[in-house]
């Protein structure tokens, strides 16, 4: 996959909190036995006229502006692949005092499939919304900020997980990286016998 740099697009805000992974991707979806076919399916059982990404101001997004807690819930990669699959290439969520912006399993998933993930705090976060979908964000991870017009908000990303992005690494790719390594060890390795 190409590797994240700089990303200017329009953006969908979506401002709920607690958005779980089977309103993200349905449950009965899960099934399917290829990896495609997803995005037409993102939050499929609450999409219609009055849902935020339904919005003519929000066609043509590529970045998703959530709330906190985004993608709490069961562990689906499905739900990172369906967002990636419906064209977003980053998604912007709230941190609180007492809420992480994303659920640890979704964070995990999302930096395993190669999908940003941006937190900003509340104050940041509130000007970021305020401007509404159909606003222009530029989002630029080897600053680790985003921009909105003439403001600028830093975000924190771990040194991993950034330059995996940078490098259009998911986590098969990362693995990919020490092939001559794991071959080598491969070929000297012994067969493995149970003891009895």
């Amino acid at each position: 996959m190409p590797g994240f740099t700089v990303h200017r697009g329009i953006i969908a805000v979506l401002p709920d909190d607690n958005v779980d992974t089977d309103r993200i991707i349905p449950a009965r979806f899960l099934s399917m036995v290829t990896r495609s076919g997803y995005g037409e399916l993102l939050f499929n059982d609450v999409r219609g006229p009055a849902f935020a990404l339904d919005q003519e101001d929000s066609k043509g997004a590529s970045i998703l502006v959530v709330g906190t807690n985004f993608g709490c819930g069961s562990s689906r990669e499905h739900a990172v692949w369906a967002i990636q699959q419906a064209g977003f290439k980053a998604v912007v969520a709230k941190r609180t005092a007492t809420s992480a912006a994303y659920s640890d399993i979704f964070r995990q998933n999302s930096a395993n499939c190669g999908l940003l993930l941006v937190e900003l705090g509340e104050s940041d976060h509130e000007v970021v919304s305020r401007a509404g979908s159909g606003a222009v964000l530029e989002v630029d991870l080897p600053n680790q900020c985003v921009r909105l017009g003439t403001e600028e908000f830093p975000f924190d990303i771990s040194p991993a997980s950034k330059d995996a992005l940078l490098k259009g690494l998911d986590l098969v790719g990362t693995t990919l990286l020490l092939e001559d390594s794991i071959s080598a060890y491969e070929a000297q390795a012994s067969e493995y016998v149970p003891h009895r």
